[in-house]
């Protein structure tokens, strides 16, 4: 089992001094859920080399036993050092993509390479994952003519939770807003409630606490289609 893990090269958010990149949650719970399970990982970024980590995400407040033992695990920190280029990348090469972080909504949610593969490896039959902010990725990704999530139910980062994070204004869209108005059926559990939602072969996750139960969901939906 292959799995391409998408992150963010963009660390700054918006037109603000403040920093951004992937979360590490985002990274490290999803990382050993799919380890730990014996899959093939692929880290990449779009440019490429060690991505930027969002500096809030590694704040006291906010670590984890999954976020220790990324610090350290020497394999985790090496292929962290050195993703892969996105473009580089071809969807046949994998059995799924997996996206998380926040600064994706600036350099992947209209990236051409990262639109291209999601569509690639959807119309190749397979599926596809996002948590919290990174659903944005799919809000220009189409597939027979229509917008990908159209029809389909998925989540992402509410808009209750980006108003008490102060970024409503800051964000170039708002990750709920988005999925309804391209015809998702936006669905949500209370602000700062982990939720995994699973439609046909979209999986996607409503904020960082939402990475392992998406992850989760993804490996067992690819162990099904593999033993079938």
């Amino acid at each position: 089992m292959k799995i391409l893990m998408v992150l963010t090269s963009h660390d700054r958010l918006g037109n603000t001094s403040r920093k951004t990149g992937f979360w590490l949650e985002e990274l490290a719970a999803p990382y050993f859920v799919f380890r730990d399970a014996g899959v093939d990982l692929t880290p990449a970024s779009p440019k490429g080399g060690r991505p930027p980590i969002d500096p809030k995400s590694d704040l006291p407040e906010n670590q984890t036993p999954t976020m220790t033992r990324l610090k350290q695990d020497t394999e985790a920190q090496k292929e962290l050092s050195q993703t892969v280029k996105l473009s580089d990348m071809k969807s046949e090469d994998f059995d799924t993509i997996y996206v998380g972080g926040h600064g994706p909504m600036w350099d992947l949610a209209d990236n051409p390479d990262s639109i291209a593969l999601i569509e690639s490896c959807y119309n190749s039959g397979k599926p596809v994952a996002a948590v919290c902010h990174s659903p944005a990725v799919f809000h220009r990704v189409m597939y027979q003519g229509e917008p990908l999530v159209k029809d389909k139910r998925v989540t992402g980062f509410t808009n209750g939770e980006e108003a008490a994070v102060n970024l409503t204004h800051v964000v170039p869209f708002l990750v709920e807003d988005e999925l309804k108005r391209i015809g998702g059926i936006y669905q949500k559990a209370a602000d700062w409630a982990p939720l995994a939602v699973v439609d046909g072969r979209v999986v996607t996750g409503q904020y960082p606490a939402s990475s392992t139960a998406a992850a989760k969901a993804l490996l067992e939906f690819l162990a099904v289609r593999m033993a079938a």
